[in-house]
């Protein structure tokens, strides 16, 4: 919430800018704090316990991170049809005319950004429940790098784009660096060409081919 609340006093690159600037910050805090670990991390010796679940299974772990992603995007879904996800969309489109009929754009993108917080804080959670370790690379501008990755693979304002872009950047990920180390060369060249020719991503070009297809 504070953090919004700051950041969204900016906006386009300059607010891309302070939200990493925060990133770094908690960075440099974590790797300087030696009772949790500093740069070397910290080891979790065991998982979170669920009910009638052994997280200690790969496969019934993987079904926890299931249900949580298909109640967030059950849950994200259905803000976008309630009126707070279309006075949303509204201020994105025209912040102006939103603002001519008396809806608080701020207040509106600062929740927005707290639910998306806490929505990254949960993966966070599970990340660190999968490989039972954080590091404070978790706070760097690396990872925010690989999450804007995702989200232009799969497509921006897209209910299922980041998910696309997660699943063909793993894909990816594993079939490029079977050929080099230097994937993530082959890898910008794919980002180039989807930013210039598939602007919505693959879940837009998808959407797209299909209208023209219906029409």
């Amino acid at each position: 919430l504070l953090i919004g609340a700051l950041s969204l006093r900016t906006s386009g690159v300059y607010f891309i800018m302070v939200t990493l600037a925060f990133g770094q910050m908690f960075y440099y805090f974590a790797i300087s704090w030696p009772a949790y670990g500093g740069e070397d991390g910290l080891s979790i010796y065991v998982r979170n316990q669920f009910p009638g679940v052994n997280t200690l299974d790969p496969i019934q772990f993987f079904g926890i991170c299931f249900v949580v992603l298909m109640a967030v995007l059950f849950l994200v879904n259905r803000l976008n049809k309630s009126p707070f996800g279309l006075a949303l969309n509204g201020a994105h489109q025209n912040e102006e005319r939103a603002l001519t009929v008396g809806i608080n754009v701020y207040r509106l993108r600062l929740v927005a950004f707290v639910i998306s917080g806490a929505i990254t804080g949960l993966a966070g959670a599970l990340f660190a429940d999968l490989n039972r370790f954080v590091s404070p690379t978790m706070f760097s501008w690396h990872t925010s790098g690989e999450i804007m990755v995702f989200i232009i693979l799969g497509g921006v304002a897209r209910l299922f784009g980041p998910v696309a872009g997660a699943a063909i950047y793993i894909l990816l990920e594993h079939m490029l660096g079977g050929i080099s180390e230097y994937w993530q060369i082959y890898l910008g060249l794919i980002l180039l060409f989807v930013v210039l020719f598939a602007k919505g991503g693959i879940v837009g070009g998808l959407a797209r081919r299909e209208v023209r297809h219906d029409g």
